[in-house]
């Protein structure tokens, strides 16, 4: 049974739910809409990616927005390479995102690399950051099915996680990269993590491509999990994942959350009001559940 303890929420709307945006986003924006949702509640949150522009445009202006967002919150970065964490440093980010796929395609497509390559460039990387005390979030894509590859094995999810642990991260964020989980694989996957005792937080981050998000995060909830990425609006995708639509909206999450007397410290109607100021720049439509309501019968 679930207990009223709080539930954190990591935003990813900044990094992961733009970064497919087709049309640029004003750098001014971004930062603007990075302070509402801190205005809002959220104390961690993905904020931009060093990637190259040449492959992630949206990102181009990653220095302008770090050099902007200077407070004592967890402000992440992800960086995909050694290339990135140099720039990281140089830069004073305290708070940095890696990733590696489970699956050996996605993970070739997505950086040129099989798992365990990419593992070994980062592993020693890793270890010199947490000298430096740097917090280490590691993002597990395809945990649960590949585009490429289909259905994931749990022990591989599982072993990918001990070897981050064993390197010492702070965080593992496992994902339903194209959304494809159902509730019984999301137990069953996270119950096992639960019961590695993996000395680390824990965060499942879902995509709702087929709708499944929310009874996803319950299912995650069950198995003892109380960390979830969520992206305001419901915007993103994977650029490197066909058919991975929009991460689960975070105000979807905190109303069903707070309905359940779980506490997550955000302020609804604050959440709103960043997307509704993000809205007119992004292509896309915002039709998270409650966005939609905000709009058809005013503030909740």
């Amino acid at each position: 049974m679930l207990n009223a303890q709080p539930v954190t929420l990591i935003e990813v709307g900044p990094r992961d739910g733009l970064q497919n945006e087709s049309q640029f986003v004003p750098t001014n924006v971004k930062i603007q809409f990075i302070h509402k949702l801190k205005q809002a509640g959220f104390k961690e949150m993905e904020i931009t990616s060093l990637v190259s522009p040449k492959w992630v445009p949206q990102m181009k202006d990653a220095r302008d927005v770090i050099n902007a967002i200077q407070d004592d919150t967890r402000n992440i970065v992800l960086v995909p390479n050694k290339k990135g964490i140099e720039l990281a440093e140089e830069l004073s980010c305290s708070s940095l995102a890696v990733f590696v796929g489970v699956s050996n395609t996605f993970n070739q497509k997505n950086i040129n690399k099989t798992t365990q390559e990419s593992l070994q460039e980062l592993v020693p990387l890793i270890e010199q950051l947490k000298q430096q005390n740097k917090f280490i979030r590691a993002c597990i894509s395809t945990s649960f099915y590949c585009p490429y590859e289909g259905k994931i094995a749990e022990r591989e999810v599982l072993a990918l996680g001990e070897a981050f642990a064993k390197a010492g991260v702070d965080e593992l964020s496992i994902a339903d990269t194209i959304g494809m989980a159902n509730p019984k694989e999301v137990y069953s996957l996270f119950s096992s993590f639960v019961k590695a005792d993996l000395p680390l937080l824990l965060t499942a981050h879902f995509h709702d491509t087929r709708g499944m998000a929310i009874a996803n995060i319950y299912a995650a909830l069950q198995a003892g999990i109380t960390r979830f990425d969520t992206s305001a609006g419901g915007l993103g995708g994977c650029p490197f994942a066909k058919g991975a639509t929009g991460n689960v909206a975070t105000e979807d999450v905190v109303f069903m959350l707070e309905q359940m007397g779980l506490q997550t410290g955000i302020d609804l109607n604050a959440l709103l009001d960043a997307v509704a100021f993000l809205s007119p720049y992004v292509s896309r439509k915002i039709d998270s559940k409650h966005f939609a309501l905000q709009h058809n019968l005013g503030h909740l």
